[in-house]
């Protein structure tokens, strides 16, 4: 299995500069809900330091955390793709700093720039088939203990 794409690392130095151009340095204190899944998805992180949990709702009392992130990592995706809303809730699970991207700026530069749109989906790709990979392991690894467990 390969490792995790990082975005900023994975775009062509001209193109980092581009995009970070649109960014702001943000902050979130452990426990704060980032977004709940449903919501509007019109920005997205590049996590610098810190951990985000990605939860689903299982029940209305319980999240069950379908993954971690981390520095470097992508954290929202749903911008990207019609109908723009989370897919997941997200939440920081220790103090966290990241840099912030409003969609639609990103999108426009995308357009002007349809060299950086490609890649720039290209690189999401990655990451989005690198989770899927990663869950669809975990999946298998629960369903294999529980055959042994006889359950």
């Amino acid at each position: 299995m390969t490792k995790a794409t990082k975005l900023l690392t994975a775009l062509p130095p001209p193109q980092r500069g581009r995009l970070m151009a649109l960014g702001r340095e943000v902050s979130f204190p452990e426990d704060t809900r980032i977004f709940e899944a449903g919501g509007t998805a019109d920005r997205f992180w590049v996590i610098r330091s810190g951990a985000v949990s990605l939860d689903q709702q299982v029940t209305s009392l319980q999240r069950v955390t379908v993954a971690t992130l981390g520095s470097g990592d992508l954290l929202g995706w749903s911008w990207l793709f019609p109908p723009h809303q989370w897919d997941f809730g997200a939440e920081a699970f220790s103090p966290v700093r990241a840099y912030e991207f409003e969609a639609q700026p990103v999108l426009e530069l995308c357009e002007e720039d349809p060299q950086l749109g490609m890649t720039l989906v290209r690189i999401v790709a990655e990451i989005l088939a690198y989770r899927l990979e990663m869950t669809r392991g975990q999946l298998m690894e629960q369903y294999s203990l529980h055959r042994r467990s006889g359950l």
